[in-house]
């Protein structure tokens, strides 16, 4: 049994139909929405004459605080650009009790970013594990040559006094780990500071 053809000119219903447009239509919105924006206050930033006014969580530059700093070299080797430079050598630190042995430690000659290959995704600031690393705001730092961008260390420290301050914490968000045990220790020590003398000896 052989199927029936599918109908060529196939009937459109009524409701189907398209709707046609009035001719100029489409001038007359896009003459509203010029009316409509005409009308508005301008927003216009006056820049460099007037700052902007940027989030809090703009993403300018990185700024480097060099004493919590290990040379650990985990943000370099995490970096997908390759664009932070570090350079360091061990120095040999005395015992800090008589008796002891010498340590070593690794001290900081060199820490740089390339900002011309730096593509802002904040993992460096992520990975870091001693909080070395922190978002500024700053934006400034165009150069009239590519390989001025790369900025050393001392650079960096100054952009770190530009880092806005953490937020607030939440009021009822729950206690850091941290802070939660140091706290309970400080008070099992007050406790037994302040609690009464046992009687030494036994009664006689």
């Amino acid at each position: 049994m052989s199927r029936p053809s599918p109908d060529p000119h196939p009937s459109t219903a009524p409701s189907e139909r398209p709707r046609r447009s009035l001719p100029g239509s489409g001038l007359a919105k896009g003459l509203a929405v010029t009316l409509r924006t005409m009308t508005r206050k301008t927003v216009t930033e006056q820049y460099p004459d007037a700052q902007p006014e940027l989030p809090p969580r703009s993403r300018g530059v990185i700024g480097l605080f060099e004493e919590n700093c290990t040379v650990c070299m985990l943000c370099a080797r995490e970096c997908p650009d390759w664009c932070i430079y570090i350079d360091s050598h061990k120095e040999t630190v005395p015992p800090a009790a008589p008796g002891g042995r010498e340590r070593s430690r690794n001290v900081l000659d060199r820490f740089a970013i390339d900002f011309s290959l730096c593509m802002y995704c904040g993992i460096c600031i992520e990975v870091c594990p001693f909080d070395a690393l922190f978002w500024s705001p700053e934006f400034e730092y165009a150069e009239t040559d590519i390989h001025e961008l790369t900025h050393e260390r001392d650079k960096l420290r100054e952009w770190m006094w530009t880092v806005p301050a953490p937020p607030a914490l939440d009021p009822a968000a729950e206690e850091p780990k941290e802070i939660a045990a140091a706290r309970k220790a400080a008070e099992k020590l007050a406790a037994a500071q302040a609690g009464p003398d046992e009687p030494q000896g036994g009664a006689s």
